[in-house]
């Protein structure tokens, strides 16, 4: 493949395209070649769970802006198979793609209870992490009864709140109480609280599911009962994709570790949800992509003199009425009323320690991202 080496980009999502897209806006005129392993054009996720499922919106409104615009090489359907260090080579299938200065986008791939060892027999999952992921469990929506979720995190409850919308009857099932791993006790007693309201069923199970098949259909077994629907979804995280990278000796979890400039190696940065900030817990949310990689171009370009990541934990969600804005991380105990009010479900809440802000959740109520952030501390 004779190509002019440049820069290139592994992933065409939103962390990898807001590189190019930052790269271009900064003056850099060289070539850039981004490589995409699914064949559509790029998509923004978020969009996926909080409006395609529900039938909100047509996928094409999911559609991000195309790189070619911008100059770009574009490969779609183009997956890297390796990585060489020493000659500064993507290893393609059968081909490689030469670089001066390379960034790591490849995102990840929805966890499953296989994954887990919570599927021995290899039951097909149903999971929503793609384009194709979503119009295919849509679609499964449109002829169910009853629809049951495996994880009570972001994405299981806004697939619950989308299924219930619909009509349905919903069981949802964890280890622990619904959000409480990222908004904690007092938004999972919210979520909970609206969840039951719509008729949503709420299961419990410390022990775990596991995935079996019964009379040819995926059922779970929980806390010791068979639990059994029309559609069973598996939500129960994400997990980067780094196998590409398997022999070049970079450190690989848990996710592609890079310093506070989003940098792997001099010449090499990374961003989204493939990313481990100096090893420490990867934050798979659309913000935290967004500055990764205006983060990881500022490095190609500035190098040392690019300004640090800072890590602001931002994400929001659309789920059994409630509008959801959060910012920071969460204690186990109640936040304080900042403003509106808890009867109506709409205000802004603020948890603090030894009088010092470190998170914020906005419910029903517009707000800036910029105020939501400084009363969580991390303005």
């Amino acid at each position: 493949m004779a190509r002019a080496a440049g820069v290139v980009v592994v992933g065409a999502s939103i962390a990898g395209l807001t590189v190019v897209e930052e790269l271009r806006s900064k003056g850099f005129g060289g070539p850039i070649t981004l490589l995409e392993s699914e064949d559509t054009a790029g998509y923004s996720r978020p969009l996926l769970s909080k409006g395609v499922l529900a039938g909100e919106g047509d996928p094409s409104t999911a559609l991000l802006p195309a790189p070619e615009d911008l100059g770009v090489d574009v490969l779609r359907g183009t997956s890297a198979r390796g990585l060489d260090l020493d000659r500064n080579l993507v290893e393609l299938d059968g081909d490689a793609l030469p670089f001066d200065k390379l960034v790591v986008a490849t995102g990840a791939r929805a966890l499953t209870l296989h994954d887990l060892g919570a599927n021995d027999d290899c039951v097909p999952e149903v999971v929503l992490r793609t384009m194709d992921d979503a119009v295919r469990l849509r679609d499964l929506l449109g002829s169910a009864r009853t629809v049951l979720v495996v994880g009570g995190g972001v994405l299981g409850m806004e697939v619950a709140s989308a299924a219930s919308s619909k009509g349905l009857a919903v069981t949802v099932v964890d280890r622990g109480a619904p959000m409480a791993r990222t908004g904690g006790a007092f938004l999972s007693r919210m979520v909970s609280a609206c969840a039951r309201e719509r008729g949503v069923q709420l299961v419990s199970a410390p022990e775990g599911a596991r995935l079996v098949e019964r009379d040819s259909r995926p059922a779970v077994v929980a806390g010791g009962h068979l639990l059994e629907a029309d559609v069973v979804v598996t939500a129960v995280g994400c997990r980067p994709n780094v196998e590409w990278l398997a022999r070049t000796g970079l450190s690989l979890s848990p996710g592609v570790v890079v310093d506070n400039r989003c940098r792997v190696r001099e010449h090499i940065a990374a961003a989204g949800d493939v990313v481990s900030v100096e090893g420490s817990r990867r934050q798979p949310h659309w913000s935290t992509a967004l500055d990764q990689a205006r983060v990881a171009a500022d490095v190609l370009l500035y190098g040392d003199d690019a300004s640090p990541y800072i890590n602001r934990p931002y994400f929001w969600t659309d789920q059994f009425g409630l509008s959801v804005k959060f910012a920071g991380r969460p204690t186990s105990d109640d936040p304080e009323l900042v403003d509106g009010s808890q009867d109506t479900l709409s205000g802004l809440w603020r948890w603090t320690d030894a009088g010092h802000p470190h998170a914020a959740v906005a419910i029903n109520r517009r707000i800036p991202i910029a105020r939501l952030l400084h009363t969580a501390g991390h303005s």
